[in-house]
């Protein structure tokens, strides 16, 4: 998106910046908030709500803004910022609804807390965007919808690797080429990692050992999958993709799937651990006039009947201000769901869960996440990994077994099982095909 940084320098000549609102102060959200501070004319994070506010004082001191205001209340975050200064709450309300703010960042990776600070900045008439798939994955077709409704942009993010795709599959169709294989290059796969395996890597780059957890052990590439999956209209081959070691360049990956069958299942979210170059993503795309075929094969592409594009890298907090600027200034999101899901994530138990257990939280020691298409978790009623956390075995459930709704009891009370509900009821789930 070139238009983005003339959109934004016009912005900071007129001293109108895009004020942002972030909420959540880990690691991700430390990185971008340095990024916004010091890298992006034309933006200002005007604040930062966390639950400790020492972390969103921290964000803030490592950015180089020293002593930001206090703020309990919207109309204190209003009054500060309109005095020149950052703020930092912990209240997530202080920031959704204050009316200095254009847009939000949720950077918690919390499902249901997640759903709370989207629902209530959509309400507000912010545009929200999701550095935490999480939530898209598991409630984002009836966001998307709310959204929709009044009249603002929810998006996941550039540079986190749905983003990327999505702006891949977007060039590529851009072309007049048809997407039928979108994926993600990983470095490991195993469902069977936790927080314990994973302790000295979240360690030594200074992360949560579960976010990192998740990322592992097939949950977050499962969850990340299943929202490019419903941005695009694609689905997965099989439960848990196809996925598997690839050790050559991606390119080869145009041998390895059969174009018709991929034009049957309209196009396929997959990954592949090892490839080249990584990490990064890549789609295999089509293209049926023998006159442009000519051209490809001319311009290095091979000569089909699969074409590979490929971005190299994705740079996650870097590349997030783009997001915001296309939302704020354009109504443009990066990746948002057309509708109905067409793909979901199930909950499989990462180890022999007896009965009474209360499943832990996402990258723990009790399940892993597996993409699944969306009308087979609706006719089998698995229980998906998004709410997942809190809810108590009524049965005994084997290792490697998926969860259904009728194997626990739910936390009562939650949002995200209200979403859940309002999403199955406005935007169902196409009967089982048997495809």
């Amino acid at each position: 998106m070139i238009i983005v940084d003339t959109a934004l320098e016009r912005r900071a000549a007129e001293g109108r910046p895009v004020r942002v609102a972030m909420v959540g102060a880990g690691f991700m959200g430390r990185g971008l908030t340095n990024q916004i501070v010091n890298s992006v004319p034309g933006m200002q994070l005007v604040a930062i709500a966390n639950r400790s506010v020492a972390n969103a004082e921290r964000a803030y001191r490592e950015a180089g803004v020293t002593d930001p205001a206090h703020a309990a209340t919207a109309a204190e975050v209003d009054v500060a910022v309109a005095a020149g200064r950052a703020v930092v709450t912990d209240d997530y309300t202080a920031v959704t609804d204050a009316g200095c703010v254009e847009a939000i960042v949720e950077v918690t990776g919390a499902v249901e807390f997640g759903c709370h600070v989207v629902v209530r900045a959509i309400e507000q008439g912010k545009h929200v965007v999701l550095m935490n798939a999480e939530v898209d994955a598991t409630v984002g077709p009836i966001l998307a919808r709310m959204a929709q409704a009044a009249g603002v942009v929810y998006t996941g993010c550039d540079g986190d690797q749905p983003g990327v795709q999505m702006n891949l599959i977007r060039f590529v169709r851009g072309i007049g080429l048809t997407p039928l294989v979108a994926g993600n290059i990983k470095g490991l796969q195993d469902p069977y990692r936790t927080p314990t395996t994973q302790a000295g890597f979240a360690a030594k780059w200074g992360q949560d050992p579960h976010m990192v957890t998740s990322f592992a052990d097939g949950t977050k590439i499962s969850i990340e999958q299943a929202t490019v999956a419903n941005a695009s209209g694609m689905t997965v081959s099989r439960r848990g993709m196809r996925g598997g070691d690839f050790a050559g360049h991606v390119d080869e990956l145009t041998q390895e799937w059969d174009v018709d069958e991929l034009r049957a299942m309209g196009g396929t979210v997959d990954y592949v651990v090892g490839a080249k170059p990584g990490p990064g993503v890549y789609v295999l795309a089509s293209h049926d006039d023998p006159k442009q075929q000519h051209y490809l094969n001319l311009y290095k592409l091979g000569t089909g009947p699969l074409y590979s594009f490929y971005t190299p890298y994705h740079l996650c907090h870097f590349e997030v201000p783009t997001t915001v600027a296309r939302a704020v200034l354009f109504g443009d999101p990066t990746i948002v769901p057309l509708g109905a899901p067409t793909v979901e994530v199930l909950t499989t138990a990462k180890r022999d869960l007896p009965a009474g257990t209360v499943l832990d939280g996402l990258g723990g020691y009790d399940y892993y996440g597996q993409a699944e298409r969306a009308d087979v978790t609706a006719d089998e009623r698995l229980l998906p990994v998004g709410v997942a956390e809190g809810c108590r075995l009524l049965r005994d459930v084997a290792k490697d077994e998926g969860l259904t709704y009728a194997d626990v009891e739910l936390p009562s009370g939650r949002l995200v099982d209200e979403l859940r509900a309002r999403q199955a009821e406005q935007l169902p789930v196409a009967a089982l095909t048997g495809v």
